[in-house]
């Protein structure tokens, strides 16, 4: 399945994945590949902050 737009996340980097839970289309830093899950339905608490460290290179994050 090809991917197209940007990360329902971050709004910034291309989205290269789907979660297989809500079908967001997400970055490869907001994916966790080996749960298949986007960060927000890894985390349905919100108890992790998902905006990871490597989000500091979005200027908008900084």
């Amino acid at each position: 399945m090809s991917v197209t737009g940007v990360c329902q996340v971050c709004e910034q980097r291309e989205a290269e994945y789907v979660c297989h839970r809500c079908g967001a289309a997400v970055c490869s830093v907001h994916f966790e590949q080996d749960r298949g899950l986007c960060v927000h339905c890894a985390d349905p608490q919100g108890r992790d902050d998902v905006f990871a460290e490597s989000d500091e290179d979005v200027p908008e994050f900084r």
